[in-house]
């Protein structure tokens, strides 16, 4: 029998293959989801690089005094995330979820990213 852990990386691997395949060269926005911290960022696999990121632990967001664990948290990253990437001229993504449950801080991250004007 699998430990949660390994079911977790098939989830993932499952995921982001089937992504890559119907990706057609376009940016992944992947999150990662920690107990504490939430973070996400745009990935261009063509070229190996990071476009965009933002995360729970950078400074804007540690000065409102904000804690990285609610969905008010997923929501604002999501929505600097998608500002971020507008201003870089993305607005076309494909969203990795990685292993995680497409529910809760994920969801509320994604409508955000939404939101602020990416498409996925």
């Amino acid at each position: 029998m699998l430990s949660t852990r390994e079911m977790f990386e098939r989830r993932r691997q499952r995921n982001r293959t089937s992504l890559k395949k119907n990706a057609n060269g376009q940016p992944r926005l992947s999150i990662h989801r920690t107990s504490q911290h939430i973070y996400a960022q745009i990935i261009d696999d063509a070229k190996g690089e990071t476009l965009v990121a933002a995360s729970t632990l950078d400074a804007d967001f540690k000065k409102a005094g904000k804690t990285g664990a609610d969905v008010s948290a997923a929501t604002a990253i999501g929505k600097a995330v998608g500002e971020l990437a507008l201003k870089k001229g993305l607005k076309l993504v494909v969203f990795d979820r990685g292993g995680f449950r497409y529910h809760g801080r994920v969801k509320a991250l994604a409508d955000a990213a939404r939101e602020a004007g990416l498409e996925f």
